[in-house]
């Protein structure tokens, strides 16, 4: 199996417990996790060997996120120390009406304060065959957009396959510059851009075409969405395949899920789930992405079983508690041939 690089920040989460909100909880449930490091738990699940890339602070609480990301199989000897903090989001968790919340503290974390030549991309790149990236990491700071590029342009150097979540988050954007600028030109480097109509309208101003996207409920129309595919196609003609989830959100408990592939000539979807109870739906993106490299990689020659593959993922993630997928290829595959009646397995 070929070997994959992602780059990003991992972070302390702190949760109330259950579904209590932020003003009734006395503690707060701990995990680790980010965007990039959530995708490369679900490959190192799929037995896909993987780096994490980051830069943690050399105390007690970097060590606990790089020995969070050792124990689930991905490869951390890449990872570089420096800076006093690791970035912290706080979750609430919601449920029906009451959507979940997100606060941010991740100023001056390690990874914000990174510099170009922290990284020797060349050193990182040998022997891989494909790298991600997502747009969480250049909103961060200037330091880390401007580190995001140089691992773009030493992979494409080195022919590397190179895939990015759009990820589009406005409480990050924060420090002067426009989210359009640095985005074009990373996103001009990847083979594979995943991203929803918020992501391609927020970072590139693209909207579809004579039709109305509605999130809200579940109506969600696969159709939508080719114009948004082909103007990105336009726009990065090095991509060879745009990729959107689609979310149906009837409340915070119940939502539908499925998705879209575009190859510049066919519109590849897949079927429908209805996740009726959420666990926890922080990280569906990431074990989306993490499934379609996994499939992408396992069946290169089959767009719609990778695609297939990454929504069962993570439709399974939704029954999960904390930022990353623990499920196995058998358990997708088994969602995938129909079976989603959750019997014990003895």
């Amino acid at each position: 199996m070929k070997r994959v690089v992602s780059f990003g920040e991992i972070m302390l989460r702190l949760s109330p417990p259950g579904f209590l909100r932020f003003s009734q909880t006395n503690n707060f449930d701990v995990v680790y996790g980010g965007g990039e490091s959530n995708v490369a738990v679900s490959l190192a699940n799929y037995g896909v060997p993987v780096d994490f890339v980051t830069r943690l602070p050399k105390n007690d609480i970097g060590e606990c996120a790089m020995m969070e990301m050792r124990k689930r199989g991905v490869g951390v000897d890449q990872i570089v120390y420096g800076g006093d903090r690791l970035g912290i989001y706080f979750l609430e968790t919601g449920a029906v009406s009451r959507g979940s919340k997100v606060v941010y503290d991740r100023a001056h974390s390690s990874i914000a304060e990174i510099k170009s030549g922290m990284i020797d991309w060349e050193q990182v790149f040998k022997g891989v065959e494909w790298f991600h990236w997502t747009g969480i990491t250049p909103a961060i700071s200037q330091g880390a957009a401007d580190v995001c590029l140089e691992a773009v342009k030493m992979a494409s150097k080195l022919g590397i396959t190179i895939s990015t979540d759009l990820n589009y988050r406005a409480k990050l954007w924060k420090y002067g510059v426009e989210p359009e600028t640095i985005m074009t030109e990373l996103t001009s480097y990847c083979d594979v851009i995943l991203g929803n109509e918020e992501d391609a309208e927020k970072h590139f101003g693209i909207k579809p075409e004579d039709l109305d996207i509605t999130t809200q409920g579940h109506d969600v129309k696969a159709e939508a969405f080719l114009s948004v595919c082909q103007q990105m196609m336009e726009k990065f003609p090095r991509a060879k395949k745009v990729i959107t989830t689609l979310r149906g959100s009837i409340s915070a408990s119940h939502n539908t899920w499925a998705g879209v592939l575009y190859d510049g000539t066919t519109m590849f979807q897949s079927p429908q789930y209805q996740i009726t109870d959420i666990v926890d739906r922080v990280g569906g993106g990431d074990s989306f992405m993490g499934g379609l490299i996994y499939g992408l990689l396992q069946y290169p020659e089959d767009d719609q079983n990778a695609l297939n593959f990454a929504v069962a993922a993570s439709c399974l993630k939704h029954t999960i508690k904390g930022d990353a997928n623990l499920v196995t290829v058998d358990e997708v595959q088994k969602l995938m041939g129909g079976d989603s009646s959750g019997r014990v397995a003895r």
